[in-house]
């Protein structure tokens, strides 16, 4: 049921907790908060005081500009990912580590934590018996954000139900610019289907669970918690400065050595504060290296091998391998279908 006075949009409701990590994550992407914050009324000093919270009106006005301004549609999805629910507070979230507990059980405390966490969507959990089905339902009008925040909510239930569940099969209702492979770079063996009736998630709960060890809640939420005591602001200015440098110069100047010294670090200190923030100079230049050469590709007649150069490749063939291995197209697919 929707809102249908419009006061509610300005009642606080989503925890500041959530904001700077969206904040910090965009900021990941080389995209500023000054230019998230902008047109959300809310001032920056805020996300420093963990007991705020957002009105839909602010969430809805931060997240207008993220969409406007990054590049990749999968990125609301990976964000999900990267919420980390254990590591806001979550303790119960814990118990879900009993091997004991049936799956349903788990998924259903997965779909209650998800509510108390972003109470943006309702979710419906059902079953057929051998699988189990969590359909999103609209809370507010969120209008053309609808998707972005549909992707969000599936992210965050990919990372969380993968811990008791192996398959996954997304459905969305609205439609998508790019390739199955494309999406399953994010969610390795998930079915992807777009332009379906419903948003929704279908887990089957017959084969083997996920097995103890690295995968195992106790571990997670080791983790999660780490991280964010591992990510103080210093860090997260190093992945920020080391986008922007690798943004200048996405092909040759590009390599970590040179990017480490413009830093004033050692390539060994620079990979160390990166993990800490949890990514590698790898992924960084990659994911730079592959919104470029989309660019060129779509938006450009420049021939194959002139992108491949100014990438920073020896040669056509590696950048084609590359560039597969990034979106699971070829470049030449990718031009010939904006043809």
């Amino acid at each position: 049921m929707q809102p249908s006075n419009r006061m509610a949009y300005n009642v606080p409701i989503v925890s500041m907790r959530y904001a700077r990590r969206f904040v910090r994550f965009m900021e990941s992407k080389g995209i500023g908060r000054q230019a998230l914050l902008k047109e959300s009324g809310v001032d920056p000093a805020q996300l420093a005081n963990p007991d705020a919270f957002l009105s839909m009106n602010q969430v809805i006005g931060i997240l207008n500009q993220a969409e406007w301004l990054i590049q990749d549609e999968r990125t609301p999805f990976e964000f999900g990912q990267q919420l980390d629910f254990p590591a806001h507070g979550l303790l119960g979230y814990a118990l879900l580590g009993q091997q004991e507990q049936d799956q349903r059980k788990l998924v259903s405390m997965i779909v209650q934590y998800l509510r108390v966490g972003l109470p943006v969507m309702e979710m419906e959990l059902s079953s057929t018996g051998t699988s189990l089905c969590i359909r999103l339902r609209d809370n507010w009008d969120l209008g053309d954000l609808r998707a972005f925040m549909a992707k969000i909510y599936m992210g965050s239930i990919h990372a969380l139900a993968s811990q008791v569940c192996r398959d996954f099969r997304f459905e969305f209702d609205f439609p998508t610019a790019l390739s199955p492979r494309c999406w399953q770079t994010l969610a390795r063996g998930a079915e992807m289907q777009f332009g379906s009736r419903f948003n929704q998630v279908t887990m089957p709960l017959t084969g083997r669970p996920v097995a103890d060890g690295e995968r195992n809640l106790a571990y997670s939420l080791a983790r999660a918690r780490s991280r964010e005591e591992m990510e103080p602001d210093s860090v997260r200015e190093i992945v920020t400065r080391v986008r922007e440098r690798l943004m200048n110069h996405p092909g040759r100047g590009g390599d970590l050595d040179t990017v480490a010294a413009d830093l004033g670090m050692s390539p060994r200190s620079l990979r160390h504060h990166l993990a800490l923030a949890g990514t590698s100079f790898r992924d960084i230049r990659n994911d730079i290296r592959r919104t470029y050469a989309n660019r060129y590709l779509t938006e450009t007649d420049l021939p194959l091998e002139v992108i491949a150069d100014r990438m920073g490749f020896s040669d056509q063939a590696s950048f084609t391998r590359a560039f597969r291995r990034w979106t699971g197209q070829t470049p030449g697919e990718v031009r010939r279908r904006r043809r």
